[in-house]
């Protein structure tokens, strides 16, 4: 029997007036974050000062992030991170399709002016680096029914589990050896160099 093509994957729904307005708050937020954390460092920076600063109040900087931790991290990396992954040949070993999704969303983030901060701030400040390690592991946990459907496990198949999880925190490594040497090193290739561990993972 002749199989079916595969139908093309559907485009992404354009965001309407209601998102874009929240895009470009949350964008307002994170940028002001940003600076008055270059400025005066993580800890004088105040939710308040965050608020003036992006001019909105400050329990709108708290609805869109409960804590000063999510504002630097942030979670806009997941949806690409999980459209990259979707877009991998089906029959493609697992860790292989982690290891391009993660390099194709680390090479955009290479661009973005907030990563050196993001990395400093994981190095230098606990609670960043605790957050970000609870935010990885949500992280995997979307990632799983994905890689789940794409090798007939179900979505609590505990190696699965276990080896995205691995590897989300195998990518906070990185990027604190990234950081602690002086960013001299490729990234990517750094994430290769990680990735290359778990070479005969699942």
């Amino acid at each position: 029997m002749t199989q079916a093509p595969t139908p093309p994957p559907t485009p992404p729904r354009a965001p309407g007036l209601r998102e874009r307005k929240k895009l470009k708050t949350r964008s307002a937020i994170r940028g002001a974050t940003y600076e008055l954390i270059a400025a005066q460092g993580y800890e004088a920076t105040t939710v308040e000062q965050i608020a003036a600063a992006a001019e909105v109040s400050p329990s709108t900087v708290i609805r869109y992030f409960p804590a000063k931790e999510d504002i630097v991290l942030g979670a806009e990396y997941e949806q690409p991170l999980e459209a990259a992954l979707r877009s991998r040949p089906a029959d493609e070993p697992v860790l292989t399709s982690l290891r391009y999704a993660i390099k194709a969303q680390l090479g955009a983030d290479l661009d973005d002016a907030g990563l050196h901060l993001r990395c400093r701030l994981l190095r230098d400040v606990p609670e960043v680096r605790a957050r970000m390690t609870e935010s990885l592991t949500g992280t995997a946990r979307r990632l799983c029914p994905i890689l789940a459907e794409r090798t007939g496990r179900p979505t609590t198949d505990l190696q699965l589990r276990v080896l995205v999880t691995a590897v989300a925190q195998a990518v906070l490594e990185v990027a604190l050896h990234w950081e602690e040497g002086g960013r001299r090193e490729d990234l990517t290739r750094l994430v290769d160099e990680a990735l290359d561990v778990f070479a005969d993972g699942i």
